[in-house]
C-alpha cells in the first residue's frame, strides 16, 4: 500500500468518525495525532471551535527523561500530562477521538495514560 493510499484511508475514517462525535465545554474532544517521531494530544470545544488545551512530547515536562518521542512510553506520559492539565480546567470527562488511527500501540497508550490521569470516556 503506498504512502498516499493509507493517508487518504485514514482521512476517510477520520471524516467517518467525526460525523458521530462532537466535543462541549463540559465534555470536550480529547484528540490525538501522531508523526512517526512526534505524539500529539487537544481537547476541543467544537461548539465555540476553541482548544481548551493541549500537549504533545515536545513539551518540556513531558520530554524528560524521554529516549524518543514516537513510542508508547512517551505516548502514556502525553495521556498523563493531558489528563492533568483537564483536570486543572475541572474537565473529568471527554470524548476520545483517535483521529482516524486504528486504536493499539500508541493511540491506546495516550488513552490509558489519560484514564490513569483521571478522564473518564
Amino acid at each position: 500500500m503506498a504512502r498516499k493510499d493509507k493517508v487518504e484511508a485514514r482521512q476517510r475514517r477520520k471524516r467517518r468518525i467525526r460525523k458521530k462525535i462532537q466535543g462541549t465545554e463540559q465534555k470536550p474532544r480529547l484528540t490525538v495525532f501522531k508523526s512517526i517521531r512526534q505524539i500529539y494530544a487537544q481537547l476541543v470545544d467544537d461548539t465555540r471551535h476553541r482548544v481548551l488545551t493541549g500537549t504533545s512530547t515536545l513539551n518540556k515536562e513531558v520530554q524528560g527523561g524521554l529516549k524518543s518521542g514516537g513510542n508508547s512510553d512517551a505516548a502514556k506520559k502525553v495521556g498523563e500530562a493531558i489528563g492533568r492539565k483537564a483536570l486543572e480546567l475541572g474537565i473529568t470527562e471527554v470524548v476520545f477521538d483517535r483521529n482516524g488511527f486504528k486504536y493499539h500501540g500508541r493511540v491506546k497508550a495516550l488513552a490509558d495514560g489519560a484514564r490513569e490521569a483521571g478522564l473518564k470516556f
